[in-house]
Formats: structure tokens, C-alpha cells, sequence
């Protein structure tokens, strides 16, 4: 639990994953053979010596803000970092990461009270709302921030039930876990070499991965991600049937097929493993969004690419809901892949 609160807690908007990167470097240098990080700023973690290469990859970097202006009353004007709905923001408690230091801020708007029948009926863009940091004019605010600091919503993280576990950042941070997690328990001796990358800006296009699965270009690569959950009200089934608790999810396409199309080998490797685990799985078939898969898998001449995802409530806001179930037999069905790997 301490190491995933410390993942999820952790500042890393996409550009600005330093302090995760930490983290990830720490946790590699206990089990893995040699830890780097390449001139993007992806983590790589490499064990074995194996002739056969095979990448995994899990995003760092977690949607978020940024400071766009100041304004002469000491209020904050933003951007948006990665896909964040609008709707979410009014209200919400955010932390500028100033190299001066940490400033609590609060999203505000125009109140309801004083909105006509016309403005309240209407959604709220991003650019109408404003941070408030307690400032009294625009010196005062730029004594503590300035254009161009990172943005997080305010870190949280506990427990709803023994299994669902709450947090910020929980795209993709329970992904990095699970990587550390598989580099714990694939024995040394295993014969093949496996490279853990915590990639960078993947939520602002998938860069880290781009430049990763370039330098390393291995013979396999799985991608683990979050996704989706449609076990809550205004979901119908057909379009997520996934349901938290019930097992990681298997990707056989994303976003109708411009994103990865899942390699039918890799595909049909990690079904077998499930069931011969007993492992429980769920298959998703997306029609929007895309993970590091979709870039690694057309990197060179083309990488036989899989993707394992962890059904995920509320993702890209302040606060995620995921089951510790789920986490821990992603990281059980990729360790016995990884182990036994065969195609």
C-alpha cells in the first residue's frame, strides 16, 4: 500500500515526470540488472540476458494543468494537459508545483446565483474558469508561481473496501506498480531479456513510448494501462461491458482500430496463460482512447505488440477507482507470460 500511495500521490503531469521518474529508478535498482534513463526521460529497467526482447511499458505522466497567465487581480489562468473533461473542474482543489514551492489553489467560476438561465444551462469551458490562490493582485500571485508550472489536482488516495482502492493518478501509476511488481518476480535467469520502461508524455501522444521502443526495438512488447470500467450508471454494456473486480482486461483492438491492433499470437498467448492459471480476464474492445501499444507496435518494421488494462473507474479526473484484485492478477498473468513465454 505505501508504494502505491507514494506512485499515486506523486507529481508527474506529462513533460514534468521528474519526481516519478525517481521513484521508478529507486524501485528498478533493487531487482533489475541495469537502470537507465534515455535523453525523453523514460525509466528503463533491464533484467536477463536472454537472446529474445521483450519490452513492457507503462506510462508515468498524469493528465493535469498548467499556469497559462496572471492576471492584474492575482487570479490564474490554465491549460489542459492530456483529455480532461471541462465538467469536472468547477470546485476542484489543485496544487501549482512552483519551483518555489508547492501553492494550494482552488478552480472557481462565475457562481450560479448570478448566471443567467442561458449561462447556467450552458457547460463551463476551461478557458472561463480561473485558479484562486488566495492572492491579492497579480505581484503578490507571482511571488509564489509563474506561466508555465505544472499543475496537479490535490493527491488523495485510500481505501473504499478491502479490494477498491481510490487515488489521483490512477492512469497510469497502478501500471507502473504493476511493472515493478513483474520485475520482482521474473527470476534472473530468465531466458529472454525483458526491459521495464516507465514511459513520458504518453497522454500528450505517446511520445515516451515512440522513442523507447525505437532505441530498444524488441521482438515483443505488452503495454499496461488502465481502461475503461462500465460497471457505473449511464454506461450501457454496449459500450463497456468491463467491470471492476473481475479480472484484467486482454485488448484485442483500440479506438476501432487505429489504435493497436492486438498481434493474434500475443492475443491468443495471454488467453491461454489465463485459463491455465485460472486466472480471471475480460476481453475489451475499444472505440475510443489508445495506450503506448498503439506507437510501440508500428515502431521499424512493425513490433508484435500486447496490451493488458486494468478496468478503471473515473479516469483522467481528480480521483480513480480501481480493485487491488485486478492489479494483482495483471501482474500474476504477465510474470507467468513473461516466464513461460512462448509464440
Amino acid at each position: 500500500m505505501e508504494l502505491l500511495k507514494e506512485l499515486c500521490t506523486m507529481d508527474g503531469i506529462s513533460g514534468f515526470e521528474k519526481n516519478i521518474a525517481k521513484i521508478m529508478q529507486r524501485e528498478f535498482r533493487k531487482t533489475c540488472d541495469s537502470v537507465e534513463v534515455d535523453n525523453f526521460g523514460n525509466v528503463i529497467g533491464r533484467k536477463g540476458n536472454g537472446k529474445r526482447k521483450i519490452m513492457l511499458a507503462a506510462h508515468m505522466d498524469e493528465v493535469g494543468l498548467m499556469v497559462k497567465h496572471i492576471n492584474e487581480k492575482g487570479f490564474v489562468s490554465f491549460v489542459k494537459i492530456g483529455g480532461i473533461d471541462d465538467r469536472i473542474l468547477l470546485g476542484k482543489r489543485v496544487v501549482i508545483k512552483s519551483k518555489k514551492g508547492d501553492v494550494q489553489g482552488v478552480i472557481g467560476s462565475k457562481p450560479p446565483h448570478l448566471q443567467k438561465k442561458k449561462e447556467r444551462e450552458k457547460i463551463i469551458r476551461h478557458e472561463e474558469l480561473f485558479i484562486d490562490i488566495g492572492a491579492k493582485n497579480e505581484k503578490e500571485a507571482k511571488k509564489k508561481i509563474e506561466v508555465g508550472d505544472p499543475i496537479i489536482f490535490e493527491p488523495n488516495f485510500g481505501k473504499l473496501t478491502d479490494d477498491l482502492l481510490y487515488g489521483k493518478a490512477i492512469d497510469d501509476r497502478i501500471g507502473c506498480y504493476t511493472l515493478i511488481k513483474i520485475m520482482e518476480k521474473i527470476p534472473k535467469n530468465i531466458k529472454a531479456t525483458i526491459y521495464a520502461v516507465g514511459t513520458a508524455q504518453e497522454e500528450v501522444g505517446l511520445k515516451g513510448a515512440r522513442v523507447s521502443a525505437f532505441k530498444l526495438n524488441p521482438d515483443y512488447a505488452f503495454a499496461i494501462d488502465t481502461t475503461i470500467a462500465g460497471d457505473t450508471p449511464q454506461i450501457k454494456e454496449t459500450e463497456s461491458s468491463l467491470k471492476i473486480g473481475k479480472g484484467p482486461a486482454i485488448t484485442i483492438t483500440e479506438a476501432g482500430g487505429r489504435g493497436v491492433v492486438t498481434h493474434p499470437r500475443l492475443r491468443e498467448l495471454l488467453i491461454k496463460t489465463a485459463k491455465k492459471y485460472k486466472i480471471p480476464y475480460q476481453i475489451d474492445v475499444l472505440e475510443g482512447g489508445m495506450t503506448d501499444g498503439a506507437i510501440i507496435y508500428l515502431t521499424r518494421e512493425g513490433i508484435p505488440t500486447g496490451v493488458i488494462s486494468i478496468p478503471t473507474r473515473y479516469i483522467h479526473g481528480p480521483t480513480g477507482i480501481f480493485s487491488m484484485r485486478d492489479l494483482n492478477n495483471s501482474v500474476r498473468l504477465l510474470t507467468k507470460v513473461l516466464v513461460e513465454f512462448k509464440v
